[in-house]
Formats: C-alpha cells, sequence, structure tokens
C-alpha cells in the first residue's frame, strides 16, 4: 500500500476521509478527518477502533494512518479485520525470510582471539568474532573479493606494525596437517595507515581468498597484527615455495615477535556445504577446491 494512498470507509453518505499522518505512527496534529458521522448509531453498529486492527508495534509498516473511533457494521468489521490480517500476513513473511540470513557471533572460546581489530569485506562489513552468513552466496563471494580492509583503531601513528592472515585449520579443523595456511603477510605498515584501515607495506605474501576444501567443514580465519621491532623481514626460500605447513611460530621467533597487538578471526566453510546449495545441472562444471 503506497503511503500517499487514502482509505475511504465508505459506510455513511457522510464517511471519513482518511489519509497518513507522519512517520513514525500515531495521531499528529496535521491529521485530518472529514466531518463526523451524519447518522446514529443503532444496534448494529459495531463501535471499534479500527487501529486496533493493526499488526504488533515491531511489525507495523513504516506509516499509520489517523483512525478513531468509528461504528461499523459487521460486514465492515470483517472487511477490515481481512484487510489488515492479510498485511500481517505480508510483513510477517518479509520477517521470516529476512531471518534466513543471520549474523552468527563466534563461541566463546573462538572469540578469545577478538581483540582489538576490525575486518570489513564488501556487502558483510565486519566480520570479526563472527560466522559468515549462509545467505546471499557470501560464502562463495567471498572466495573471489579482492583483499578485505584492516583497521587496527589502537594503533600507534609512529610505529610499524605486520599483518598476518592464517588458516589453522588446513585441509581441516578436524585434520590440520597444513597447519598454518597463509593467506597474507604484509610488512612495515605504518601505524597511522593501519589506524585508517590502509595495509600498505611490503607483501611478502600476497593475499590468497578463503578457499575451504568442499566436506572439510567450518575453518577458522585469523588476522594478527604485531609490533614490528626490526627492518628486512623476509620469508625463506623454503617458505616461498608452498604457503601450506607454514611454522608460523618460527617466524615469529625469527624476528622477534612477541604477542600480537590485535587479532580476530571469522569463520566460513565451503558453500556446497550449505544446506541450501543445490546441485548444478549436469553438464556444468565447478572449480576444483585445493586445501586453502
Amino acid at each position: 500500500m503506497d503511503e500517499a494512498d487514502w482509505i475511504k470507509t465508505g459506510v455513511t453518505p457522510n464517511s471519513y476521509n482518511m489519509r497518513p499522518c507522519s512517520h513514525g505512527g500515531g495521531a499528529s496534529a496535521d491529521c485530518k478527518l472529514s466531518p463526523a458521522w451524519s447518522r446514529p448509531r443503532s444496534s448494529q453498529d459495531t463501535c471499534v477502533r479500527v487501529a486496533d486492527w493493526l499488526p504488533e508495534p515491531r511489525q507495523r509498516p513504516p506509516f499509520s494512518f489517523c483512525l478513531p473511533e468509528v461504528c461499523v457494521d459487521w460486514t465492515m468489521r470483517l472487511a477490515v479485520a481481512a484487510l489488515f490480517l492479510g498485511l500481517t500476513m505480508v510483513i510477517t513473511r518479509d520477517e521470516e525470510e529476512g531471518d534466513l540470513c543471520l549474523y552468527e557471533a563466534l563461541s566463546d572460546t573462538d572469540a578469545v582471539l577478538c581483540k582489538g581489530l576490525e575486518v570489513f569485506y564488501p556487502e558483510l562489513g565486519n566480520v570479526g568474532c563472527m560466522f559468515v552468513p549462509d545467505c546471499n552466496n557470501y560464502r562463495q563471494k567471498i572466495t573471489h573479493w579482492a583483499e578485505p580492509i584492516v583497521k587496527f583503531p589502537g594503533a600507534l601513528e609512529g610505529a610499524t606494525y605486520i599483518l598476518v592472515m592464517v588458516d589453522p585449520d588446513a585441509p581441516s579443523r578436524s585434520s590440520p596437517k597444513a597447519q598454518f595456511w597463509r593467506h597474507w603477510l604484509v610488512t612495515d605498515i605504518k601505524g597511522i595507515d593501519i589506524k585508517k584501515g590502509k595495509v600498505q607495506g611490503q607483501e611478502l605474501s600476497p593475499y590468497q581468498p578463503p578457499s575451504p576444501p568442499a566436506q572439510s567443514g567450518f575453518h577458522r580465519y585469523q588476522f594478527f597484527v604485531y609490533l614490528q621491532q626490526t627492518q628486512n623481514i623476509s620469508l625463506h626460500s623454503k617458505e616461498n615455495k608452498t604457503r601450506g605447513s607454514w611454522k608460523m611460530d618460527k617466524f615469529l621467533n625469527r624476528f622477534h615477535l612477541s604477542e600480537p597487538e590485535a587479532s580476530t578471526q571469522f569463520m566460513t566453510q565451503n558453500y556446497q556445504d550449505s544446506p541450501n546449495y543445490q546441485t548444478p545441472g549436469a553438464g556444468s562444471s565447478e572449480p576444483k577446491d585445493k586445501p586453502k
């Protein structure tokens, strides 16, 4: 129903003409009605507040009508009831459909890692400490999106930082034989930049999107920011040959990197493992997943 529509009760020769009130609901000073009813109430009339037929406040549309107490016969009363029942069903259905896209937080155990770091992807916003929602193809889109915006609001503007992104669950959390899978490694990031969400520095490992293999369960994708104490940080030639089975602890010890200044993580799984995923028809080809 368009907000500019008019509603006519059509019950009496001199009936009310009702127009929408201002946003926010309820009667307002600019809500004007036509003259009062021209006939007296009879025993067959039922006096009701039509506004009482509206859904609960949380389900009401973003507009309301100035509806006084009016006398209507039973036919009109049933018609009004049917009208607003239908409106309630439509709104409720929309709410239920919207509920399919849930932003679920990580468990308390996994949330321990979430400390002062924000990671933003297109459409999703900050994914820190949450599951990537199983809707709108997000779990597939994230495998193609470019690097996220990483923001460390607590960064010291005069300091230098290192950003690390890893998957500790390669190829699966139950059997992490390839732990850690190195997705992103950037050094020499100025504090003034990462404080604003700009990751500019020496990229030792270019960003690689999350690509959990099918039927491997949920993977954690972890981000760490370390205070860089020394210059000329690099990877060994052996480390550069593969991203998997990276000895992250040895790398940190080699450059005297202790506890991270900030960290966070999110979780996702292969989009084909979603209960809402429909197998493509015959003849279609699907990309082959690798443990990442």
